[in-house]
C-alpha cells in the first residue's frame, strides 16, 4: 500500500489555524467529512475517542490521529499543516504542526496497522518533515508524501 492510495490532493490542507488539539481534530474531521462524504461530528467523535486512549502525537512535531469509521470501504487519509504548532500530548512533549490522519473501515484488520506503520516510518524522516514544512502547495505536499520509501530513505530516518 502506498500513500498515494490513501491521500487525495483534496484531503491536504496547509496554513490551518487552530489553537488546541480539540480544534485541530475538528478541522481534520471537517476536511475528512468533505472528502469521504461522511458526517463531521461522527468523525470528530471517533478521533476524540481514540485520543482518550492515548495521544497520537508521535514526536518531532508530528501526529497520526486515526479512527475506524462506519461507511468507509477503504483506508483514507487527511494531511494538515498547522500555521502554529499546538500541544498534542506527544511522546516527546513537543507541540505538533504536521498531522497525517488515517481513517479505516470499521471492519479493517491489519491493513489499518500497516498503514499507520507506513505513515509513521515516512514521517520519521527529518529531511521529509523539513520539506513538508516548507512546501507551498497541496500538490507539493502530495508529491513529497507519495514518493516511494526506498532503502536510502530508510537509512536516513531520524
Amino acid at each position: 500500500m502506498n500513500i498515494g492510495e490513501l491521500l487525495d490532493r483534496g484531503a491536504i490542507s496547509l496554513r490551518v489555524s487552530a489553537t488546541s488539539k480539540r480544534q485541530t481534530l475538528a478541522v481534520i474531521a471537517e476536511i475528512a467529512a468533505r472528502n469521504l462524504r461522511l458526517d463531521a461530528g461522527e468523525i470528530l467523535d471517533a478521533l476524540t475517542e481514540r485520543e482518550l486512549a492515548g495521544s497520537t502525537g508521535v514526536g518531532h512535531g508530528v501526529a497520526a490521529p486515526h479512527a475506524r469509521l462506519e461507511g468507509l470501504t477503504r483506508m483514507r487519509g487527511v494531511f494538515v499543516r498547522l500555521e502554529q504548532p499546538v500541544e498534542f500530548g506527544s511522546v516527546d512533549d513537543q507541540p505538533v504542526d504536521l498531522i497525517f490522519a488515517l481513517f479505516a473501515p470499521k471492519e479493517a484488520g491489519t491493513e489499518h496497522l500497516r498503514a499507520l506503520a507506513r505513515v509513521s516510518r515516512l514521517l520519521r524522516q527529518a529531511e521529509l518533515r523539513e520539506q513538508l514544512r516548507k512546501a507551498r502547495t497541496a500538490d507539493a505536499i502530495h508529491a513529497l508524501l507519495v514518493q516511494d520509501i526506498g532503502p536510502t530513505a530508510r537509512s536516513s530516518a531520524a
